[in-house]
């Protein structure tokens, strides 16, 4: 695991990040400077003319174009599990919901403690030892990184940023920049657009970002089911829904959608 302190202008101090150490001053300011312009060039690009509920899954796909991972996604927070909101491809998202199913991971980890975190080999090492089943899946499924980084302020964390790279390895302090700078947009994005009605028009009551996570509406129906076929409370609905997708090696939103069809009761175990 690689979790550094954060300082007030990138989100992390010190000069791991492999750039020459004789840059200094103006040379290096003027560096980030252009860092930026060219990342924010791509970024405008890559959500030009979309709809605002299409920007998440542009700004995963634009990670993915200006960093060296191969997928991205992008989490809420909840009481529960994890929401997913959109990812790159099929392998980002899976590893997305693998992680909400363990309730573990570099990814819950993040948003746990608002700040980066930084999981440069998930084939070995201490990144492997801290979240062994999550880095054994990982790794089953070809990434041996992965990169989150927190949705917010200094004050709120309301989700992550998730980068998969299919080769062990550091970020350098340049590309932290830019991932910190695709995490920012991203929480612009899900925080400051205009809210719409059902109808799709502007001015409803809820957030337009409501709408994306459809999915997980039937993790929720499934708890809800769970706590009635057992009389339990939520927390232990949720471990349960957990436990069985993970003695299964399925993602809870998996089991969850049998529970809701009614193919799987817990009752009848």
């Amino acid at each position: 695991m690689a979790v550094r302190p954060r300082d007030d202008r990138y989100g992390f101090s010190g000069d791991e990040s492999g750039e020459d150490p004789r840059l200094g001053g103006t040379n290096a300011s003027q560096e980030r400077g252009d860092d930026r312009i060219r990342a924010a060039d791509v970024i405008a690009e890559g959500v030009r003319g979309a709809e605002p509920v299409e920007v998440p899954a542009r700004l995963c796909s634009v990670a993915v174009k200006l960093l060296p991972v191969v997928g991205a996604s992008v989490s809420l927070r909840s009481d529960g599990m994890p929401i997913q909101l959109s990812a790159s491809d099929e392998q980002a998202a899976h590893l997305s919901e693998v992680q909400a199913t363990l309730g573990d991971g570099p990814c819950m980890y993040a948003a746990e403690i608002g700040a980066p975190v930084l999981a440069s080999d998930l084939s070995a090492g201490a990144d492997a030892r801290r979240w062994p089943v999550f880095a054994q899946q990982a790794t089953a499924a070809g990434v041996s990184a992965v990169y989150s980084m927190p949705l917010g302020n200094d004050a709120v964390c309301v989700g992550t940023l998730d980068l998969y790279r299919d080769t062990p390895g550091e970020l350098t302090q340049r590309e932290v920049r830019t991932a910190l700078l695709v995490a920012s947009l991203m929480t612009l994005a899900l925080m400051a657009l205009p809210r719409q009605a059902e109808n799709g028009q502007p001015g409803g009551d809820e957030p337009w970002l409501s709408g994306l996570a459809t999915d997980h509406d039937e993790v929720y129906q499934a708890i809800g089911m769970i706590m009635a076929q057992l009389g339990v409370g939520s927390d232990e609905a949720l471990a349960r829904l957990r436990a069985r997708a993970f003695a299964l090696n399925r993602t809870a939103l998996e089991v969850a959608r049998d529970i809701v069809s009614q193919r799987k009761r817990f009752d009848r175990d």
